[in-house]
């Protein structure tokens, strides 16, 4: 059998923190006192001396530190703790930690967490129970069948008790005073009522009113003119286009940055400008007739006027079908067409100069090009014009093939006397005179050979040789040649400069003509008063919330 030792801790803290308290307290008692033992003695505390030759602690003290290791491990919250402390101090408990006051109350038998243990703490009247005086009193015997844990104790109802009416406060006096109060609840909420209604008629009834009066019977009537009309590219002749380019080709995808522009330029300053220096815009609208609020000073700068023309000159564009709106807003229906009418024309310019100058640059490139070739041809041909004045001839070539076919002849016949000549040399005895005529035959055609060949290779004073004439002309001709195939080539290019210029014209086309109203478009009395009503009533509602927000805000 494996034998055991029993465990002892050394005192390792000072005197007077390793000292417990008693773990016996007086407990009082509710039905009649009882007589108190004697008081127990407190352990002898280990004088310094023996500390310092290592006693050990003592079975009692162990005990309590193996119940605050218990008591630890029961996993208590720190209210219950801070609680169990408050208990102890009521008590009169010396106590060195939570867990100690914890301890120390269950030793005495008291449950620091159950409530009528602070309850039986305050008196009925309102004072507080004195404490027990500590080891004097008798201790408390623990329940045998109570658990020292924290428990739910149940509450027990207890019937509450109505307060005795105070003297003189008859039924009649108390229906009198509820009636006084409902007076002043209903006086006060007729005053809320009305100063609600009173803000709303301020705030939101009275503007609408003052909109209405205005729209139905102040406004100058206005004419609307609306016109819509796109812009289309001029379709490609030849079948090259391929890619995006042919994807797009044709639709309002291809023509949407020239709408774009269009549009912007409509709405511009310049467009307005030009406007009034054509049809008189700011007189217009500066007419004593129209109401005062949509009239224009007639001393008016541009910004002003241009301010009133955003309001009165509306222009969309529409991506999905590549549409341009317009509407077009004056005091008088054939004004108000006049300007449309205008505005469309401006377009039109816009749209041409878009591609004016690409279509120009391509034009001019092709045209510089072609008159370049052109000069070129010129001097080739004055050229060759120059070398057959010179040579004094029109056609060396031929004049070449006419010497080269008379010295041909000329040497055949040569041939035939030196074949006549061998012939009659082959005799014994030949006839001189004849043999002396053909060699006088031989010697006249050698010669007038050579002068044949002289004249097409030798030159002469000023007069050049046929050779190197036929030479000179060749090249001046060939350089002609060369000079009309550039030519052609230029012509071709140009040409087809012109067929790609004019795939690059924009054409503006007008779906809706521009046709003065009858009836007067502007103002909407009735859409434009309801619109008003439901502003100023938006603008009440977010300041009301706004102001209660606040006030609470402040109150609280």
């Amino acid at each position: 059998m494996k034998p055991k030792a029993n465990k002892f801790r050394i005192r390792r803290s000072s005197p007077t923190s390793a000292s417990a308290p008693s773990m016996a307290a007086p407990q009082e008692q509710a039905a009649s006192p009882a007589p108190q033992p004697a008081p127990q003695r407190p352990p002898e505390q280990p004088s310094p001396a023996s500390m310092m030759m290592g006693q050990v602690s003592s079975a009692a003290e162990e005990s309590a530190e193996t119940d605050l290791n218990k008591i630890k491990q029961e996993g208590l919250t720190g209210r219950q703790l801070r609680m169990a402390r408050r208990v102890a101090q009521k008590y009169g408990l010396a106590v060195t930690s939570d867990f100690d006051a914890v301890s120390q109350l269950r030793a005495r038998g008291i449950d620091p967490f159950e409530r009528s243990s602070i309850l039986e703490l305050v008196a009925p009247g309102g004072g507080k129970t004195p404490p027990p005086s500590g080891p004097a009193q008798s201790p408390i015997t623990p329940q045998p069948n109570k658990v020292q844990l924290p428990q739910t104790v149940p509450v027990q109802s207890k019937a509450l008790t109505q307060a005795a009416p105070p003297q003189g406060y008859t039924p009649e006096r108390r229906a009198s005073e509820i009636g006084r109060i409902q007076a002043e609840m209903l006086k006060r909420r007729r005053k809320n009522i009305a100063m609600m209604l009173t803000r709303l008629a301020m705030f939101v009834l009275f503007p609408t009113v003052l909109a209405a009066y205005y729209l139905f019977f102040i406004a100058t009537p206005m004419y609307a003119t609306k016109t819509e009309f796109v812009i289309q590219q001029a379709q490609s002749a030849s079948p090259s286009a391929s890619g995006l380019a042919g994807l797009f080709q044709g639709t309002s995808m291809a023509t949407q940055q020239d709408s774009t522009t269009v549009q912007s330029y409509l709405a511009s300053r310049a467009a307005m400008v030009r406007l009034d220096e054509d049809h008189a815009f700011k007189a217009h609208f500066s007419q004593e007739s129209i109401d005062p609020i949509q009239r224009l000073d007639p001393e008016a700068t541009n910004e002003e006027a241009f301010k009133l023309y955003q309001k009165h000159v509306k222009i969309g564009y529409d991506p999905t079908e590549g549409i341009v709106r317009m509407e077009v807003i004056a005091a008088d229906p054939e004004t108000s067409q006049e300007f449309s009418e205008a505005l469309v024309r401006y377009a039109e310019e816009q749209v041409d100069q878009l591609t004016a100058r690409l279509r120009e640059d391509q034009m001019r490139g092709a045209q510089s090009s072609y008159e370049v070739a052109e000069q070129r041809r010129q001097e080739a041909l004055q050229k060759l014009r120059d070398v057959q004045i010179e040579a004094a001839t029109i056609d060396p070539t031929g004049e070449s093939a006419a010497l080269m076919s008379r010295i041909t002849t000329l040497e055949t016949q040569l041939d035939k006397l030196n074949i006549e000549l061998q012939s009659l040399l082959s005799n014994a005895r030949p006839n001189q005179a004849r043999v002396d005529g053909v060699r006088q035959q031989i010697s006249l055609l050698e010669e007038q050979v050579a002068t044949l060949r002289n004249q097409m290779t030798t030159t002469t004073g000023e007069v050049s040789s046929l050779a190197e004439t036929n030479a000179r002309l060749r090249e001046a001709e060939e350089n002609y040649q060369f000079q009309i195939a550039i030519v052609q080539q230029a012509l071709t290019m140009m040409e087809t400069a012109r067929l790609e210029a004019n795939r690059q014209v924009r054409y503006l086309s007008i779906g809706v003509e521009p046709i003065a109203p009858d009836e007067a478009t502007y103002p909407r009395a009735f859409e434009n008063t309801l619109v008003a009503f439901l502003l100023f009533a938006g603008l009440y509602l977010m300041v009301s919330l706004t102001v209660a927000i606040l006030k609470e805000q402040v109150s609280s």
